[in-house]
């Protein structure tokens, strides 16, 4: 019975897309086969290859790109890849099956990379994979490819975690972890909870004052322990008075107190987190970085080229002693032919197990440098295009970048919140030390490929 779908693919250069696809049919219910031992640069064993496309196969998904050919050269099919597609089209000429080749299309290549090539149905999968997929699903479905209604787990992803990933194990050395928690220096011993009669008042103290205010409806938030509360109005002066101020001190704050009536902890915990958001918001802005509105409402920062005088940052990585080495990064630069793509950061205000922000990372894209795109689905295609580059260390570094890019002329990262009261931020965010560690892959073969690549925004 002809039930299986058999990849043929160039390897090493697109096993990447292979396992990729592979898995996922595998988890819709299809039966799949692909050369595993070929995955892992081992020897292609013919008489099966040959078995499985005589007898089972229904369907030859050819993975189509510039690599199924020698040196990028059109017509100059590789060896195996010429075997497979030879054989092919011998049994579905002999056997009248129709659409038995279907080339899924991942690059920019030609459509006559091999005799009779510009003559099949390309599926694109170079725009967007998830596209592509939809496409093919509906292909198969037509052709009435037999397909499991259990579900199960994909035995090829599970394979290659145990044969690939797993390889990479973890071993004995002393290594330090750099987290996403970012810290302060320092902190006031107390922060002030202002109420007032409605939301107006609230909001004309809120634009008077020009220091980092949470405002929740008809309640500020501050470190100012004596807010300016007076408001002009047709050229007067007039003094709105809260109703209630209340004074919070941190060590409450973490480790909480009873109350009944307002402020509660939680009204506490809720109204510091709004506070420390625009304290963060105001480092943002003092540093005069870019701000892109993500789906759940937050901002991802950003730097352009008139924010640092150079687009390069140097820093030098901490406990290094004698072999420090100093690391330059780019943040932001040139993307294809499309415009600029920026490294960025969002935050959320974390009081566990540190007082502080946990950093998220993002890549978002621009036409000229400092405008984000309005294509939505461009900039996700494109997220995960220059995404699939990266690596921990790249992400680690460009998160370290960030933070050192944010520093005044005396190296220090500072914004005032209150009269005669500085927050400090740290220059690293949070660091631990572990006696054991892994080794980052060198060639520079994406250890998650099993998962379709999305930057989240959430």
């Amino acid at each position: 019975m002809r039930d299986t779908l058999f990849i043929s693919h160039a390897t090493p250069e697109d096993n990447e897309f292979t396992i990729w696809i592979a898995s996922r049919l595998e988890l819709m219910g299809y039966k799949i086969w692909i050369d595993k031992e070929g995955l892992l640069g081992g020897e292609r064993f013919w008489k099966e290859i040959d078995g499985v496309i005589r007898k089972h196969s229904c369907k030859i998904l050819l993975v189509y790109s510039n690599n199924i050919c020698y040196e990028n050269e059109p017509g100059e099919l590789k060896t195996g890849i010429n075997k497979e597609i030879e054989l092919a089209e011998s049994i579905a000429a002999n056997e009248r099956i129709k659409d038995f080749i279907i080339p899924l299309h991942i690059d920019n290549s030609p459509y006559d990379l091999f005799v009779g090539s510009n003559m099949l149905n390309h599926i694109p999968f170079n725009e967007n994979w998830a596209t592509g997929f939809e496409q093919l699903l509906k292909k198969l479905q037509k052709d009435k490819v037999p397909i499991s209604n259990r579900m199960e787990e994909s035995s090829i992803a599970k394979w290659f975690e145990n044969e690939y990933i797993n390889k990479n194990s973890i071993i004995d050395k002393t290594e330090l972890y750099y987290s996403t928690w970012w810290t302060f220096d320092n902190m006031p011993d107390e922060f002030y909870i202002y109420l007032f009669k409605n939301k107006a008042q609230a909001e004309a103290i809120y634009r008077t004052n020009k220091i980092p205010i949470g405002k929740i409806s008809n309640v500020l938030t501050t470190f100012e322990s004596e807010l300016n509360t007076n408001v002009e109005r047709n050229e007067e002066l007039i003094e709105i008075t809260p109703k209630e101020r209340h004074t919070i001190s941190i060590t409450d704050l973490l480790f909480g107190y009873e109350k009944e009536k307002f402020p509660t902890h939680r009204d506490s915990e809720n109204h510091f987190k709004k506070l420390l958001n625009q304290c963060f918001f105001q480092l943002m802005r003092q540093s005069r970085l870019y701000w892109y509105e993500l789906s759940n409402k937050k901002f991802a920062y950003y730097y352009v080229p008139n924010t640092l005088q150079n687009k390069r940052i140097t820093f030098e990585y901490p406990f290094r002693g004698k072999y420090k080495k100093k690391k330059t990064k780019t943040l932001f630069g040139k993307h294809k032919s499309l415009g600029n793509w920026h490294y960025a950061i969002s935050s959320k205000v974390s009081l566990y197990p540190f007082i502080g922000f946990d950093l998220k990372s993002h890549l978002v894209f621009t036409t000229n440098g400092f405008q984000t795109w309005d294509d939505k689905k461009k900039m996700h295609s494109q997220r995960r295009a220059k995404g699939r580059r990266f690596f921990n260390e790249e992400w680690r570094d460009m998160q370290l970048a960030f933070i050192q890019g944010l520093k005044n002329e005396d190296g220090e990262i500072i914004i005032e919140v209150a009269k005669d009261k500085l927050l400090i931020f740290k220059e690293w965010t949070e660091m631990f030390w572990a006696d054991f560690g892994y080794l980052e892959p060198k060639n520079k073969k994406r250890q998650d490929i099993l998962n379709e690549y999305y930057f989240e925004e959430e």
